[in-house]
């Protein structure tokens, strides 16, 4: 990870893999409270455009900010006088849908840093397992001293 005069640098990269298994959709409708038939009903869905159940779009965001606390973990010390935050995800989009049983990559690749608002951008790709891009999004970080 390279570090100048802040703690990332353009081009640090965090990639995460996550299996959308049907217990993470399962305890994510609860957690959330979204028991869309979208994401719990499969005789519903099997008859839909999609042929079966999709994960909830909030869940590949959840994964997404694993990667930002990843990245912020791999900096020794970081914590130290600042505490890093999320100030955000922007220009989120579902590309395709993400289904029970699929693996998904995440790319987490800090595009720039703003060492005078103490804040990084960093793109976010998401890929499944053939190679596909379902999802990509911005996130910003934010230091707080």
């Amino acid at each position: 990870m390279t570090q100048t005069d802040f703690y990332l640098g353009p081009g640090d990269e965090v990639v995460l893999e996550r299996d959308v298994t049907e217990a993470a959709v399962a305890a994510f409708a609860d957690v959330s409270g979204d028991h869309s038939p979208n994401h719990v009903d499969g005789g519903q869905m099997s008859g839909s455009a999609y042929g079966g159940r999709i994960a909830h779009g909030a869940l590949l965001v959840a994964y997404m900010s694993a990667c930002s606390t990843e990245i912020v973990e791999r900096v020794p010390g970081v914590r130290a006088t600042e505490t890093p935050v999320s100030l955000g995800y922007d220009r989120i989009r579902f590309l395709l849908p993400v289904y029970i049983g699929d693996r998904v990559t995440l790319r987490y690749t800090v595009r720039d840093v703003d060492t005078q608002r103490r804040r990084a951008r960093s793109d976010i790709t998401v890929t499944n397992q053939n190679g596909d891009t379902v999802c990509v999004g911005e996130h910003i970080l934010k230091w707080v001293p």
